[in-house]
């Protein structure tokens, strides 16, 4: 029965990135947004709820010293995904897909990918530095990555349009009549396709629990492992989707825009309404991140393209940790 849940939940997931990842376009193309707010924002916190709800609900309404632990975990362990595990399938994609006119390198909007990155490494430095503050000074740093957060909103929301809204899209699927589908209809395609992929990753969730339960697995490596590759799948299955068109902007912008959003409003959640202390494995995880993040930066900065084989390298950094935590 858990083989059958994880299986269910997963194609669940998929079927709610295919319908996403359309409508997102659509509602781009409709009210005439850059690529930047499509994909580093719209994209990437729609596809952000459900990892965004661990932590919420661990921190607020459980018990105990494990529930602490889970949403912290939680909380650092969605960044650490992201800039390791979801950028290195999404440079493995770009390298499988044949139909692909360059699959060596992400044609990404510069700007948009700088950008993300510039905000993500000193805000996650800070909020990892903040386990050291008192509360006083916690309270300081969470302030200072909520209005990060806004800065973030407006700079990319009033960016200029770049090439990626000039892809021809599909027909939206809760309106295949229409060429220019109505409003209503691709709101509600996002609506189903954002409670699919929820509804999804909480099932997966659950799967991957009883599974680690089974395996007597501790809550932290549960939380910082096992519940965020869960929870990261939208994000994977998105970018990929939108990589096999070749939209990499929307790729890329769908996971760095999540890591913004996971480095600043949710660490701010946590460092508020928890104790914020981080022990060995959520450190490392967070130096890890960082690297991961810092690493495709400079590459991109250094040769002024993002190379897909250099997004390789990010999973080896995945599978450092996951050697400290077996070897713990």
């Amino acid at each position: 029965m858990t083989v059958i849940l994880l299986f269910g939940s997963l194609l669940f997931i998929l079927g709610g990135a295919v319908l996403f990842t359309n409508g997102v376009e659509w509602l781009g193309k409709k009210f005439k947004l850059n690529e930047g707010t499509v994909g580093s924002v719209l994209a990437a916190v729609g596809t952000a709820l459900p990892e965004t709800m661990i932590p919420i609900i661990a921190i607020l309404f459980g018990t105990g010293a494990d529930a602490h632990a889970i949403g912290v975990g939680a909380i650092l362990g969605a960044p650490f995904m992201l800039s390791t595990l979801a950028l290195f399938l999404t440079g493995l994609a770009a390298l499988s897909f044949k139909k692909r006119e360059n699959r060596r390198e992400l044609m990404v909007n510069g700007e948009v990918f700088k950008r993300d990155l510039t905000f993500f490494l000193p805000f996650y430095a800070l909020a990892l530095l903040a386990s050291f503050l008192p509360y006083a000074g916690k309270i300081m740093v969470a302030i200072v990555l909520v209005g990060a957060y806004a800065y973030y909103l407006k700079i990319t929301i009033t960016a200029p349009a770049g090439e990626e809204n000039c892809h021809e899209l599909d027909r939206c699927y809760f309106a295949p009549r229409h060429e220019d589908p109505p409003t209503f209809a691709i709101i509600a395609q996002v609506v189903v396709a954002l409670a699919m992929i929820v509804l999804g990753a909480d099932e997966f969730v659950k799967g991957i629990e009883m599974a680690a339960k089974a395996a007597g697995i501790s809550p932290l490596v549960l939380s910082l492992v096992i519940a965020p590759v869960a929870t990261e799948l939208p994000e994977k299955f998105n970018s990929i989707i939108w990589i096999r068109d070749q939209k990499d902007t929307y790729a890329l912008g769908n996971i760095t825009g999540a890591m913004v959003f996971q480095s600043t409003l949710i660490p701010a959640f946590g460092i508020v309404f928890s104790d914020w202390h981080l022990d060995f494995y959520a450190g490392l995880s967070g130096i890890l991140a960082l690297t991961a993040g810092l690493l495709v930066y400079l590459g991109y900065r250094w040769k002024k393209k993002l190379s897909a084989r250099l997004l390789l390298v990010n999973g080896l950094l995945y599978v450092v940790f996951i050697y400290f935590v077996v070897r713990g």
